[in-house]
This record gives structure tokens, sequence and C-alpha cells, in this order.
């Protein structure tokens, strides 16, 4: 790729505000997906599925939450479609509405106790809708902040994005903390609802900021050059069909840890270690609170250093510390429960996360980038995160302790930190490259 840089320069005004616009897209996307990870674990199995036994109940609840993973490509194709043919920025509102009204109705729902059948029904259909409109969101963010940014400072601002990641784990989880203190009477009737409901409020402020955010100078260049793509996701799969896979390979390990650790973790933590709801909760605070710092500085020290370098050694960590993950949680020491979680999550799994931010965007061609970009991180999400939690909690069932998660991790770093030897370095490369 060359290395020259032709776009028009961004006044840092105009960079803060498309930062801001992308960050609050992810904070709602990890909002949405961290509250309803949250609610499965602790309330929905007996709101929604209470002819269950537990265990079987958090297995039909987790079948719900892959569902929705389900959606994400194909909400990732619709939208990069759209994306590549009409511009960064009509994807970015479109998402952002989807996903938080999804989110605000999956507030409102009546329970199995109320409708029967139909609310778990509801439920479904409700997290198909999530998914469908994050299947564009996390590559949007990502690609519109990259395509917006300094060559040299790409990884930098565009963990910026990613931030708004930490931002939206953090609020669910200190709303969740909160909520978890009332008496189970009132979590199962109302208090549940909650988190849900205050979902309108990073919807307002996304839609407010990306309503005046301009287009990717990056995408003008093409449209200028007469380069759109008249079907970009064939395109991609023909003429980079090798780098989609390996971006697949990428995405897993982070993606899939992300959802054990958060999700699966958190649960195992609550009741089958006996620490209770508030432990657990408090966990995932730490840890999004040590994120806030650790993303920035991941993207930051991949301008330094490189894109493939970092993301190799964090993935080597999160294989190299899955099993000594468990075994801090099954010390039953509140303090080093935290511990666990605040490394698992900022090295192993954020680390990777942040350097996809200008990584991904940076291995594909300008004119089919949406579409490539949505359809490798969201198979990826499938396999990863979406199999994630009811594969774990199976093995769980199967196994009777944390070792065998701790495999399950260890096997899904190894592949992400074998698939950076099938992609290059891209740092400073041409973003308009079509």
């Amino acid at each position: 790729m060359s290395t020259q840089h032709s776009t028009r320069e961004v006044p840092p005004k105009e960079l803060r505000r498309v930062v801001a616009a992308s960050a609050a897209g992810s904070a709602l996307e990890w909002y949405d997906f961290s509250i309803y990870g949250t609610a499965s674990a602790l309330v929905f199995s007996q709101l929604f599925f209470p002819g269950l036994d537990s265990k079987t109940a958090l297995l039909a609840t987790l079948g719900t939450y892959a569902v929705g993973f389900c959606a994400r490509p194909l909400g990732g194709l619709f939208f990069g479609y759209i994306g590549d043919r009409y511009g960064r920025k009509l994807v970015l509102l479109s998402t952002v509405l989807l996903m938080g009204a999804a989110t605000l109705l999956i507030g409102l729902l009546p329970t199995y106790s109320q409708i029967g059948v139909w609310a778990p029904a509801l439920l479904l259909l409700l997290r198909v809708l999530q998914g469908f409109g994050s299947g564009a969101e996390q590559a949007g963010a990502s690609l519109i902040c990259t395509e917006f940014a300094p060559r040299d400072r790409r990884g930098f601002v565009g963990s910026l994005a990613f931030a708004g990641i930490i931002l939206g784990t953090l609020f669910a989880a200190g709303v969740f903390a909160l909520i978890t203190r009332l008496p189970d009477e009132a979590l199962l009737s109302w208090g549940w609802r909650v988190p849900f409901l205050l979902s309108i409020v990073v919807v307002a402020a996304g839609v407010f900021i990306r309503f005046g955010i301009g287009e990717s100078p990056v995408f003008e260049e093409v449209k200028k050059s007469g380069e759109v793509a008249r079907n970009p996701l064939k395109e991609a799969v023909r003429g980079e069909g090798g780098r989609i896979l390996a971006v697949l390979g990428l995405r897993v390990g982070e993606n899939g840890t992300s959802y054990l650790v958060s999700v699966l973790a958190l649960s195992y933590v609550s009741k089958d270690l006996g620490l209770g709801k508030t432990v657990s909760t408090q966990a995932l605070v730490i840890a999004s609170f040590v994120g806030l710092a650790a993303v920035p500085f991941w993207g930051w020290l991949s301008d330094r250093v490189g894109r493939r370098i970092v993301y190799r050694c964090c993935a080597l960590f999160l294989t190299v510390f899955a099993f000594p993950f468990f075994w801090l949680l099954d010390t039953r020491e509140p303090a080093l429960v935290y511990v666990a979680f605040a490394l698992a999550m900022s090295v192993g799994v954020w680390g990777m996360y942040s350097v996809q931010a200008a990584y991904f965007p940076e291995l594909f061609r300008a004119r089919h980038r949406y579409s490539a970009l949505t359809l490798s991180k969201e198979i990826g999400a499938v396999l990863g995160g979406g199999l994630a939690p009811i594969l774990g909690a199976s093995l769980l069932l199967w196994a009777g302790g944390g070792w065998a998660l701790a495999a399950y991790i260890a096997v899904l770093g190894t592949i992400s930190f074998t698939s950076t030897f099938l992609v290059p370095e891209t740092k400073g490369c041409d973003l308009t490259v079509g």
C-alpha cells in the first residue's frame, strides 16, 4: 500500500465531534449488550423461562443472547452495502436508532407470568433487532474515526471511539450494581427494567451528535474519483477473501473472551462460587475503570510500534492468562476476583479491541471497506461472542468447574495469536486506495 495521504485535512474541532459521535454509538451498543448479558445471567431465566430448572433456564436465556449475534452479520451486510454505496453517516444514524428502540422496548416487555410464551418470543425478536442494528455499529464507529484521523494518529483516535465501549460497559455495570441492591421482589418486578429504559439517554445523545458530523473524507474521495463500488460485498469476497478470513480469526479471541468474562464468568462468580451479585458486578465496574486508561494506551502504542505486534502480544497474554484467571476467581477473595477481571479485560480483550479500530479498516480497500469490515467482524462475532456463552455454559455443566472455560479461552486466544501471522503491518498506509 502507498503511504501518501490525499484526503482533506480535518480541523481538530470536527475530529473531536466525529470521535464523540462514534464513542456515543459504541457506548450504546455495549450498554445494550452489557445490560442484556447481565440480566441474562441474573434475572431473565426467572422472568422469561420460569418453568425450567435454573441451569436449563440459564441455557435458554443465553440461547436468546446467541440468536442476537446471528442477526449481526445480516445487519452488517445490509448496512455495509449502504455505507459503501451511499456514505458512512447515514449508517451511523440508522444503527443507533434501531439499537436504541429495541433496547427501550425490552424494558417495557411483559414477562412470562403476564403473557405466557409470547414473552420469550418477543424477547427473542427484540434481541434480533438489537443484533441487526449493532452488526454495522462497531465497524462504522472505527471506520469513520480512522478515515477522519491523521495518518500518524489513527490508532489513538480510533481507540477513543472504542473508549465509548468502556463507558457503556461502565454505565451498565454501575446501574446494575445499584439495581442488584434492591430486594429480590423489587428487582424481579420492576428494578430489572430500569437499565433498559435508561438507554434513551444514550440514544438521544448519540443522535444529536451524529446529526452534526460530515461525511467521511475518504468516502468523499471515492465518490469524487468515481470509484464507488456497484456490488461492494461481491468485490470484497472475490478480491480480499483471504484477509476477511484472517480478520475473522483475529476477532474470535477478543470477542469470545469478552462475553465469556462479562456474562458467564459473572454468573460463575455470583452463583457457582457463591460470592453474590454485588461482588461480580463490582468486578466489572473496576475492570471498566481500568479499561478507560488501557484502551487509548493500546491505540497510542500501535501508532508507535505497529498494529500487528501489539495485537499479537495481547492475544498471547490472553492465551497464557486463561487458567490463572480462573485460579484467581476460585480463591473466592473479592480483591483477587477484581484483579482477575481487570487484567483479562484491559490487557487481553480491550488490548486487541483497541488495535482493531485502526488495524481492520487499514486492511481493506476503500471502495468496499465497510462491507469487508462488517462481514469479517460480524461472522467473527457469531463464532466468538455469539456461541461463547452457550458453549461455555454447556462446558460448565459438563465439567463442573472453571478449568473447562479456561481451556476454551486459551483456544480462542491461540486462534487470534496465530491469525496475526496471516496479515501485514498497516501503520501509515494510504486509506484512499480504491
